[in-house]
């Protein structure tokens, strides 16, 4: 997660883009895909900017409605922890928080989520003052650090069928990434894949 934010803050600097706006995109906005097209739109209109962040981020919303059950009963408090609903934080608690007592839940997702978010911002700040040394292709591969770090957790879980089904799912929609506009992509290639994987294990439930 680190590097990822890294990258990001040194391809604010590249591009022309102060320390604090760096900052301001990493910390408000908090999802790579949604910062990236904030940043290719950066200096046009304010709101295309605003909504094509916002639309990467969609996928953020099927996150949140499966982490929730395992956020405790208090209802009104689970609210604390929508801010900060990012890949590692989800990936990280979806993993723990099924094995720890139901009040201890919510309290470690809020401190784990809230160091992964202080070190993405002091990340993109030291990505932004190192700007000058990464070359371009160091900084595409460092952008892609996270995502192949939250499909080797996935991998990790390929015995449990759910996870099995899902992966296989995602591999099978995962073009539509490729064809549909950059915004709608890759929401729309996790609602086809995750459909499909749960199409595929209501079926064998029944055989």
């Amino acid at each position: 997660m680190g590097l990822t934010f890294l990258a990001f803050g040194a391809a604010a600097a590249t591009a022309g883009r102060g320390a604090g706006w760096a900052m301001l995109a990493t910390l408000l906005v908090y999802g790579m895909a949604g910062q990236v097209v904030l940043l290719q739109l950066a200096g046009g209109a304010v709101l295309p900017a605003v909504l094509g962040a916002i639309a990467a981020n969609a996928r953020f919303l099927p996150m949140a409605l499966a982490i929730a059950p395992w956020l405790g009963a208090a209802r009104g408090r689970r609210w604390l922890a929508l801010p900060f609903i990012a890949i590692t934080p989800w990936a990280a608690a979806m993993r723990i928080l099924p094995g720890l007592p139901e009040p201890a839940r919510l309290g470690w997702f809020l401190g784990f989520a809230l160091v992964s978010w202080a070190a993405a911002g002091a990340a993109t700040a030291l990505g932004f003052w190192l700007a000058p040394a990464l070359d371009a292709p160091l900084l595409a591969a460092l952008v892609f650090a996270n995502p192949l770090y939250f499909a080797l957790l996935l991998v990790a879980d390929l015995g449990v069928p759910p996870v099995r089904r899902a992966i296989l799912g995602g591999a099978v929609a995962a073009p539509l990434a490729l064809l549909l506009p950059a915004g709608w992509g890759l929401l729309a290639a996790g609602l086809v894949g995750g459909t499909v994987a749960w199409a595929w294990g209501a079926w064998r439930g029944r055989g």
